[in-house]
């Protein structure tokens, strides 16, 4: 990050990329011999977890490799660096690694990534590498760029001999190794856990634990099994980008969704999408859009709709809704999980557009507040950005209410939708623009 007078650059360096985030990301595809060496490796790597992303440039050149990366980093430490992050339009969140899970089902991403990260990975027992395990894909990896990997002292060695221990009884293998990066390859079946001695630690996971049950679970120090199916199947099952985002996932039968639902559910949203954009079409240029948020994304649908179009879409799968989010990671696509009935992890002002289908009548029916949600989707609504919010008429009629509050009247449209095999009831459409506003002194 560079300060050139009333600008901040952001050149793709970094304390272990100094040539640019662009070669580093060849060279690491170059260590595991990837076709053309684009780290994409023929659409099998799109889901990539940043650790310690600082400003996030490693995430922002991935993109144009059609790899999407959620970049991750607490803020206190990296001072705001996440709302750079999002500045620039990079998909990122706040988050720690710390005592809970971090809020993404077990097996989400193919790539795993620490470039001076500043985490401890030994201490607890290795519990938070054990976390990285649980989120990696079978045969997932972890590129770790850091001075235990190519420093002599006797501190340094001392950490790489732990580390090394630790993931050779976690059953990771070094894909590849050189100058400061090692990368490690999680395996793909069962296999090597099932040969390991009865006591080595760490131990695996209780049959009666949930992987994908994730917000405000403790982390635990285990490993995470595969399934019976996924350890025969050696893989996740999934075909490369981008047909993953319209061929269904194998985990759709633990959500007992069939194939022609879920196709059902994707011709649906295309539609729905199709006709946001008419509705707006008077009042959005080319580049309106951005960061976008779908506040209850059921399959991630909305945003499937959306990819052709230059703009990334955090998926939020409310925690009282079915865990979805694992098929919206099977479908290359990035969320998270969160309880509407609190604030949102993110900084002010830094979506364009949110979207909450049925959202509102969901957390009603909870017992929490509506005038809540509305302040908090304020909160991170850009000046003069959109909110579409599909509900029930009533629903959309009390919200309105609010509008001219809220200042979300620069422009507004409220339609009646037509019933699709979504739409258990009739629902109404808001469509309302935030305006671009500062108080005056009475204020």
């Amino acid at each position: 990050m560079v300060v050139n007078e009333d600008k901040i650059n952001f050149p793709g360096g970094g304390t272990h990329f100094h040539y640019g985030a662009d070669k580093y990301i060849a060279a690491l595809a170059k260590m595991l011999k990837f076709p053309h060496e684009s780290l994409n490796n023929n659409g099998k790597i799109r889901t990539v977890l940043d650790v310690g992303c600082g400003v996030a440039s490693f995430g922002a050149y991935l993109l144009p490799l059609d790899i999407v990366a959620m970049s991750l980093a607490p803020n206190d430490v990296h001072q705001n660096q996440i709302q750079f992050a999002l500045e620039r339009g990079i998909p990122a969140t706040l988050g720690v690694l710390g005592t809970m899970r971090l809020p993404y089902p077990s097996r989400s991403f193919e790539f795993a990534h620490c470039s001076r990260c500043r985490i401890d990975w030994l201490q607890r027992d290795g519990i938070l590498l054990l976390e990285l395990d649980r989120l990696l894909k079978p045969g997932g990896y972890f590129a770790y760029s850091s001075p235990e990997a190519y420093m002599k002292d006797e501190e340094d060695l001392q950490i790489w001999n732990a580390m090394s221990n630790l993931v050779k009884r976690m059953c990771w293998k070094i894909a590849s190794k050189r100058d400061q990066t090692v990368i490690w390859v999680k395996p793909l079946t069962n296999s090597c856990y099932l040969k390991r001695a009865p006591d080595t630690k760490p131990p695996l996971c209780s049959p009666n634990d949930d992987p994908d049950s994730v917000w405000q679970v403790p982390m635990k120090a285990c490993i995470t099994p595969y399934t019976d199916q996924m350890h025969h199947a050696k893989g996740s099952g999934l075909v490369p980008w981008p047909k993953r985002l319209t061929t269904p996932p194998p985990r759709l039968e633990d959500l007992n969704v069939g194939e022609e639902e879920f196709k059902k559910d994707t011709a649906v949203w295309h539609q729905r999408v199709k006709y946001y954009l008419e509705q707006m079409k008077p009042k959005i240029g080319n580049d309106a859009f951005r960061n976008i948020m779908d506040l209850r994304a059921n399959l991630g649908g909305f945003a499937a709709a959306l990819i052709d179009k230059d703009v990334w879409v955090m998926n939020v799968v409310p925690v009282n809704a079915s865990n979805t989010l694992k098929v919206i990671y099977d479908r290359g696509l990035m969320g998270t999980v969160h309880d509407w009935c609190e604030s949102f992890s993110t900084y002010p002002r830094t979506y364009d557009l949110l979207h909450a289908w049925t959202l509102f009548s969901d957390i009603y029916e909870k017992g929490c507040s509506v005038e809540d949600l509305l302040l908090e989707m304020d909160r991170i609504l850009r000046p003069t950005g959109f909110v579409i919010i599909r509900d029930k008429p009533s629903m959309i009629k009390y919200i309105t209410n609010y509008l001219p509050v809220l200042k979300w009247d620069s422009w507004k449209l409220i339609v009646n939708s037509e019933s699709d095999p979504l739409s258990s009831d009739d629902e109404t459409i808001l469509f309302a623009q935030k305006q671009l506003w500062i108080p005056d002194e009475s204020q």
